[in-house]
C-alpha cells in the first residue's frame, strides 16, 4: 500500500481544530504540554485566547476541562493516550463522565504504533476503559477524512466523546463525498462479502480492505465493515453480518481484550451467536521498535487478518 496517500489521524485532528475554531466561537481547546505532538498548536496559533497549556498534569486538564464545559463551552482536550485514559481515568470517570460535561477527549498516539517511544507509552487499554464510563461516546477513525467527519459529529452533540487518534501516517480510505454518509453509531460497510465478515476499527481497516483482496484471490469472499464508533456499537450491521456470513474475524490495534473484539462478542452471543476470531493485542505489553516491525511481531497486520478468516472457515 506504499503508493496510497498516508496521512495521520493528529494531523487530520489539528486542521479541524482551526476550521471548526472559525466557526465556533464557544470551542475551547487544551493540552497537556504536548501540541506539537497532538497538533493542537495549530489551534493555539490561530486563536491563542482560546487555549489552555495546562503542563505536564493531566489530571488537571481533564478537571478543568470539565469546570469550562460546564459554564457553557465545548471543549477539546487532548494529550497522550497512555495519560489521558491511564493517569486521567478518574477524572475522566468522575467529573466528565459523571456529570456529562461536554468535553472530547482527543487522544493521540494510541496503540503499538507509536514505536520508538514503547512499551510505557503503547495504549492497549484506552477503549476498554472509555467505552466502560456510562455515558461516554467512544470513537476510532480508520484514516484523516473520516477522523474529522467523526470529530465534527461529535463537537455537534451534548456530552462526552473519547476520540482515539494515531502517530502514525495510514492511508486515506474515504474520499470526502463518501465521508458525508459516516454516523456516528452506524457502522460502514466498505465492501461486501458472503463467506466471512471482517470488523475493523481505526489503523487495522485499510489492512482488513487488503486481506480482503488477498482472501479473494484465493476465492474467498469477505465483508470488511469499518467499525468507527465502538460506543454505541452498531448493533444491527453486526448482526446483519453474522447471519449473512456466518464467520466474523475482529482486527483492531488494541488488547483484544475490551476492545472492538469484545463489543462485537457481546452483541453475537446474544442476539445472532456465530464464530468469532479476534487479531488484536494479545494480553502483553509491546516494546521499542519500528511500528510496521512492531505490528507484524503482535500479529495486527493483513497477513495475520487473512489468516484468521482462513482458519475461522475451516
Amino acid at each position: 500500500m506504499a503508493d496510497i496517500k498516508k496521512i495521520a489521524t493528529r494531523e487530520a485532528y489539528g486542521e479541524f481544530l482551526v476550521e471548526e475554531g472559525a466557526r465556533r466561537p464557544e470551542l475551547v481547546v487544551m493540552d497537556a504540554d504536548l501540541s506539537g505532538s497532538t497538533k493542537t498548536k495549530n489551534f493555539a496559533k490561530a486563536y491563542p485566547e482560546r487555549f489552555v497549556n495546562c503542563g505536564i498534569s493531566e489530571q488537571d486538564l481533564y478537571a478543568e476541562a470539565t469546570g469550562i464545559a460546564l459554564s457553557g463551552h465545548v471543549v477539546c482536550a487532548s494529550t497522550f493516550a497512555m495519560f489521558a485514559a491511564g493517569r486521567a481515568y478518574e477524572i475522566i470517570r468522575n467529573s466528565i463522565g459523571y456529570t456529562g460535561a461536554n468535553v472530547k477527549i482527543c487522544a493521540t498516539h494510541a496503540g503499538i504504533t507509536v514505536g520508538e517511544d514503547g512499551a510505557s507509552h503503547q495504549t492497549f487499554e484506552d477503549l476498554a476503559l472509555m467505552r466502560e464510563i456510562p455515558g461516554m461516546t467512544v470513537l476510532c477513525p480508520a484514516d484523516a477524512v473520516s477522523a474529522k467527519k467523526l470529530l465534527a459529529e461529535a463537537v455537534d452533540f451534548e456530552g462526552p466523546a473519547y476520540i482515539r487518534l494515531g502517530r502514525s501516517g495510514v492511508p486515506v480510505l474515504y474520499s470526502e463525498e463518501q465521508a458525508e454518509a459516516i454516523q456516528i453509531g452506524k457502522g460502514t460497510e466498505l465492501k461486501d462479502g458472503k463467506d466471512v465478515t471482517i470488523i475493523a476499527t481505526g489503523i487495522l481497516v485499510a489492512d482488513a480492505m487488503e486481506a480482503a483482496k488477498t482472501l479473494e484471490a484465493e476465492g474467498i469472499s469477505a465483508r470488511v465493515i469499518d467499525m468507527h464508533t465502538i460506543k454505541p456499537i452498531d448493533e444491527d450491521i453486526i448482526i446483519k453480518a453474522a447471519k449473512e456470513t456466518g464467520a466474523i474475524v475482529t482486527a483492531e490495534e488494541h488488547s483484544v481484550i475490551g476492545g472492538l473484539g469484545s463489543a462485537v462478542a457481546e452483541v453475537v452471543v446474544q442476539k445472532a451467536p456465530c464464530k468469532v476470531k479476534m487479531v488484536g493485542q494479545k494480553d502483553t505489553f509491546g516494546e521499542s521498535g519500528k511500528p510496521a516491525e512492531l505490528l507484524e511481531k503482535y500479529g495486527m497486520t493483513a497477513k495475520d487478518i487473512a489468516e484468521a478468516a482462513k482458519e475461522i472457515l475451516k
